[in-house]
């Protein structure tokens, strides 16, 4: 099921993008599907101990009523929102449905976290063409280990707003080499933290059978993505100066959500 709701998303994210009198049916459609897809993998993060998607899967809930409703009264803000995440789409689409393409960006990745790794003198092998091995413990790099949704996000929210050439391109040398380096850094200390089972000593919340998964669980799903949420919040407010429209647009689209939520709950405009 989850297969079949993200190429519908992003055909219809893009469909969007096409203006028209179409366009905030084809950006319902967008947002159902992507809320969808949130919710389909709620079993599979729960499974991974996973907080932060079920969590969001939640909270979409709600912010996909409240899209709907807005986009019906053709609320420019929201087809600004929709905008950014066909642009997302538009570019995390190659990579995650032509699989050469995303297997290229794969290697790239695990070739650059290996020289990191040598860097920093950590002893590994390569065992797979996408897995790297420590001692007993092994870390396969997957398209979701390369910071290409992180990419696409941040150029979809630069993309939400209209920008000079020179603000795009600067945009572009603001967010594609520092998260894709961060990334690294992020790929370089999941690997040496749990094949060393640095966090060995923390409960195991995770009830998985995997011996050392627990000392996996917070070097990647504690840690590193919570160092990784901080870096994005900052790498958002520079990209929020360097296009100072953005700021403009953010508040006006949580203007929006808070009248919209406040509506429902029956307080009014």
């Amino acid at each position: 099921m989850l297969e079949l709701f993200i190429p519908v998303s992003c055909v219809f994210f893009l469909l969007s993008l096409i203006p028209g009198r179409h366009r905030k049916y084809t950006a319902i459609i967008a947002w159902i599907s992507i809320v969808c897809v949130l919710i389909s993998g709620v079993p599979a993060w729960i499974e991974e101990t996973n907080l932060l998607y079920p969590v969001m899967a939640v909270l979409s809930l709600p912010f996909l009523w409240a899209t709907i409703r807005m986009l019906l009264h053709d609320q420019e803000v929201v087809y600004q929102l929709t905008r950014a995440a066909g642009v997302s789409f538009l570019i995390y689409a190659p990579f995650a449905f032509y699989e050469p393409l995303g297997n290229a960006l794969i290697s790239l990745v695990i070739s650059n976290t290996g020289m990191f790794l040598n860097f920093f003198n950590f002893p590994f092998d390569q065992v797979l063409w996408n897995t790297l091995q420590h001692g007993h413990f092994r870390v396969e790099i997957i398209l979701a280990c390369t910071g290409i949704q992180a990419i696409a996000i941040m150029l979809g929210v630069a993309a939400a707003v209209p920008t000079t050439w020179r603000q795009k391109a600067l945009a572009f040398l603001l967010i594609v080499p520092t998260i894709y380096i961060l990334n690294l850094f992020r790929n370089t200390g999941v690997v040496i933290a749990y094949t060393e089972q640095w966090f060995a000593w923390l409960p195991d919340v995770t009830g998985s059978p995997e011996p050392g998964y627990a000392s996996f669980f917070w070097a990647h799903n504690i840690i590193a993505e919570g160092v990784a949420l901080v870096f994005l919040v900052v790498l958002a407010y520079e990209l929020f100066r360097l296009i100072p429209t953005l700021a403009d647009f953010a508040a006006d689209l949580i203007d929006a959500y808070r009248f919209e939520i406040m509506s429902i709950a029956g307080k009014g405009r």
